[in-house]
């Protein structure tokens, strides 16, 4: 019998993860479910239990190899905790044997927190709706949970992107040197696949003293505001995108001659390539627009502009283009042997010259739809994560859009702008700001 392995290599995206982590920039982010009734603590702990056999990848733990980080078993099972901590604080601490998750509660809520090394938006989603099913099994005392079938373990990066898997890498050492460089091309990853951007606006502002995201939450009617994105005929994702690109140059105090303001918006790859995976499988795309100070903006060309880029980008040639070089870079064989500590210096760098051509971040994961045996429990889902520049996260959850804007910076001036702008389009929101300053914080 095949003796099962005890640990598993990291996935495309966990490596620059784990390379460009910080104290503000965690890594962390949170799905949030606003519960009608009070959190039984003592069932939710029965249900983590549950849950938590039924994915083997959440039972891991991040070591530091030689050459690279990778994904060993943790045996000890995870306890849910009382909610004290700021949000998306840390989960990931060198030499501590710990799982990359963890879960939290107060009264009337439940709270799952994910390092993003560990999986994405949706494999986090997917644990959460299971935990939250049988969760809502034990206080009804029934116990008839769905199995999701899925590849727990599975790296579709590997399995999508990766030419030649079956080649070992002393068959791929054999081939001439000088064909490495012609055909996997590595220092192209510092190079975009879109043509090049002009010099983009950087924000900037006031950090928050103790490195907790300022987070502004809206929630609104979906209806509403696809009504007005339809009206622009784009997705409601590139509607959200023009409206926080036009809020970011707005409230700009020094308007230049020409201003060119990016934002990074992911990608699901399950979308465009069949994958059940729990693992990491997303990629990014950045779409922007200049702004002219003698003109007056146009909310209209603004949509269209980055919708004609989003659909080009979006593309499964221009995909696959843009990750397999990056997949092939990680399975170089010259690339394997360098040391870890070397790998993570060049992520860093390569990541601080990406930065400079973002300017904001956004995360769609559209509509969620619990378990029907969760709904009359749930009254609201949101997610946010630790940023390093201001962003927001969107969902909608029955007939309920909620925004998240998160930021770094104690400023809400863009956020304030943009819910501004949808308030003028006779949109109703209800908004609810989280306390950041010291000042904020001694009047709690």
């Amino acid at each position: 019998m095949k003796e099962k392995q005890s640990w598993n290599r990291l996935d495309n995206a966990s490596n620059i993860f784990l390379a460009t982590r910080n104290d503000i920039d965690t890594k962390v982010f949170r799905f949030s479910v606003q519960m009608n009734d009070e959190v039984d603590p003592t069932l939710l702990q029965q249900a983590l239990n549950q849950v938590y056999q039924q994915y083997p990848l959440f039972h891991s733990m991040l070591r530091r190899g030689i050459f690279w980080y990778y994904l060993s078993e943790n045996e000890q099972a995870p306890l849910i905790e009382l909610e004290i901590e700021p949000p998306c604080a840390p989960l990931y601490e060198s030499g501590k044997e710990n799982v990359l998750f963890r879960v939290l509660y107060n009264t009337h809520q439940i709270h799952l927190e994910v390092f993003h090394a560990l999986t994405d938006g949706t494999g986090a989603l997917w644990f959460f709706e299971d935990l939250l099913s049988e969760y809502a099994d034990l206080i009804d005392a029934q116990s008839n949970i769905k199995v999701r079938h899925k590849e727990d373990l599975e790296d579709s990066f590997k399995h999508y992107f990766r030419g030649e898997t079956n080649q070992s890498i002393f068959d791929q050492l054999l081939k001439p040197l000088k064909g490495i460089y012609q055909k996997i091309k590595p220092f192209e990853i510092l190079k975009s696949t879109q043509k090049p951007f002009k010099k983009t606006y950087q924000i900037k502002g006031t950090y928050t003293p103790d490195h907790r995201p300022r987070l502004v939450k809206c929630e609104m009617s979906s209806k509403q505001v696809l009504e007005i994105s339809r009206k622009y005929g784009v997705s409601l994702t590139i509607y959200l995108s023009a409206l926080f690109i036009i809020s970011a140059y707005e409230t700009k105090k020094k308007k230049n001659k020409k201003t060119t303001i990016s934002i990074s918006i992911p990608i699901n790859l399950r979308q465009l390539f069949p994958s059940a995976t729990v693992r990491n499988f997303f990629s990014t795309t950045i779409v922007s627009y200049t702004f002219l100070a003698h003109q007056e903006v146009d909310i209209e060309d603004v949509c269209q502009t980055l919708n004609k880029q989003f659909n080009l980008q979006l593309e499964k040639d221009a995909i696959e283009k843009r990750v397999s070089r990056l997949v092939a870079f990680e399975f170089h064989p010259l690339g394997r042997v360098i040391l870890r500590v070397v790998k993570d210096f060049v992520l860093k760098i390569v990541n601080k010259i990406n930065n400079r051509r973002i300017s904001l971040a956004m995360s769609n994961l559209g509509v969620i739809k619990l378990p029907q045996n969760v709904q009359s429990q749930v009254s609201n889902i949101y997610f946010y994560t630790s940023v390093i520049r201001p962003q927001f996260c969107v969902n909608s959850y029955q007939d309920k859009l909620t925004i998240v804007f998160s930021s770094p910076y104690i400023e809400v001036d863009i956020f304030k702008h943009f819910i501004q702008i949808l308030g003028s389009q006779d949109v109703s929101i209800s908004v609810d700001v989280n306390k950041v300053s010291e000042q904020e914080l001694s009047k709690s």
